[in-house]
């Protein structure tokens, strides 16, 4: 009878043992979730003010290009006959 209590024993000290791990595999896995979180938040902001200072760049191009800079004129006169072309659509559009 004691070899059946001491194999009991020995099988409750394990599952105890198990389920501490998984307990604590379960917090650190909650705490990588809400780390994770942060961090894609956090990319995803970076990605805006990316995309903010691209813009930015975009229109200083312009800019520097209407005061007359050489470098970037064909880029500025393309971006202008697009808008007069979207203007001219609009117009359309409206006279209809």
């Amino acid at each position: 009878m004691s070899k059946i209590e001491d194999i009991v024993d020995s099988l409750e000290n394990k599952i105890s043992k198990v389920l501490h791990k998984y307990e604590v595999l379960k917090q650190t896995n909650a705490k990588l979730s809400d780390e994770l979180a942060n961090h894609q938040q956090k990319i995803i902001q970076q990605q805006e003010e990316i995309s903010t200072w691209v813009d930015k760049f975009e229109s200083l191009k312009i800019a520097n290009s209407m005061l007359g800079s050489d470098e970037n004129k064909r880029e500025t006169k393309l971006k202008i006959n697009t808008l007069i072309k979207d203007i001219d659509h609009c117009i359309a559009q409206l006279s209809e």
